[in-house]
């Protein structure tokens, strides 16, 4: 049997970065206001790309002896997923809100999410990793009347709020 390993994570590096960047725009330097919140976004990128090596090779050692350079880390040549609620792979947010919740990601590390599932602070990511070697990231297509009703009852919500979560992936 291949092992395999499910799980969850978020991360920010944004505690802050708001309070500073209004500090740079009352002093009306917009240029340090926008580098602040660009240097935190990026920051929360790359601490979950961290993160993901880590577990791939010492948390849930499955890639213990991987050596990827920098061009084979950007074209995601490891072993594993990460995809994030709200990407083709995961286009519905609310998913978040379990994440959130079976991670005690408010308590634990203060992000917190909005009615509309935004992260705040912003600069902040949060996902699932999937290990096994056949892993791979997918685009959910259009869905139609039937799926969205399965959907519906899975997520034992109703179909309006199914329309809502997942307007984009609707076929017109």
């Amino acid at each position: 049997a291949v092992p395999d390993y499910l799980g969850g994570f978020a991360v920010t590096t944004g505690i802050g970065a708001d309070e500073l960047s209004a500090k740079y725009q009352q002093a009306n330097d917009d240029y340090s206001s926008l580098m602040v919140k660009a240097l935190a976004d990026r920051l929360a990128e790359a601490f979950a790309e961290r993160m993901h090596e880590r577990v791939r090779k010492e948390f849930w050692p499955y890639a213990r002896d991987e050596s990827l350079d920098t061009a084979a880390l950007i074209s995601e040549q490891y072993q594993g997923i990460r995809p994030a609620p709200g990407y083709p792979s995961c286009p519905e947010h609310s998913a978040k809100t379990d994440l959130f919740r079976l991670l005690d990601i408010e308590n634990t590390i203060g992000m917190t999410l909005t009615e509309s599932f935004a992260m705040t602070p912003a600069a902040s990511v949060s996902g699932f990793y999937f290990a096994h070697p056949q892993s791979r990231y997918f685009s959910v297509g259009k869905i139609d009347t039937d799926q969205l009703e399965a959907i519906a009852r899975r997520m034992n919500i109703s179909v309006a709020q199914a329309e809502k979560l997942l307007s984009p992936n609707l076929v017109s």
